[in-house]
């Protein structure tokens, strides 16, 4: 997800930017948010989580560089309380794989990853759900979960993520051949 995306209209005008990495595997996206805002002189403190051990292990050693902290644990649960409601950035990396379609997934990727961070159930959605349902309370005001979708899936995030109280928008980076969808606190 592009860090533009992150960091529109503007940065917090006091103090770091709030970034919470949820799902971050070995925390590419906190990463890559982390120094490509810093590049642009805004400060980013963050914040990641996943289930997975050897995800959290990996991510603390990537993490470590920009002061990162990682939590093991599954979704807000791994996530200390005072970050409530303080999250100006919510970058969610979901397991997003309709659980019918694993088998169609590339060897590579079905038989070397842990299922649970494939599978996102019936549509693909599920983990999305749960994040949405609670984003708000974790979200500061003005405050955006970011997630990366299919083009099929997004209107249907989307969804998810108004019926949660968030705007939700579709944005499409051509450049990544990524497609975002982007739940706006109010």
């Amino acid at each position: 997800m592009p860090s533009t995306l992150a960091a529109e209209p503007s940065a917090p005008s006091q103090g770091p930017l709030i970034a919470l990495d949820m799902c971050c595997g070995c925390g590419a996206l906190g990463l890559t948010l982390t120094k490509e805002l810093g590049d642009e002189g805004i400060r980013v403190e963050l914040t990641a989580a996943d289930i997975e051990p050897a995800a959290v292990v990996c991510a603390r050693e990537n993490l470590a560089g920009v002061g990162g902290r990682v939590f093991q644990g599954d979704l807000f649960e791994a996530v200390p309380s005072d970050l409530l409601g303080r999250v100006d950035v919510l970058l969610a990396n979901t397991p997003y794989v309709p659980s019918a379609e694993i088998s169609w997934m590339p060897p590579e990727a079905r038989e070397h990853e842990p299922r649970r961070a494939l599978d996102g159930g019936a549509d693909g959605l599920d983990v999305l759900r749960r994040i949405a349902a609670v984003a708000g309370e974790w979200l500061a005001p003005g405050g955006r979960l970011l997630v990366e979708e299919s083009e099929r899936q997004a209107p249907i995030a989307a969804e998810i993520m108004r019926a949660h109280g968030l705007a939700a928008r579709i944005a499409e980076c051509e450049e990544m051949g990524a497609t975002v969808v982007i739940g706006t606190r109010a």
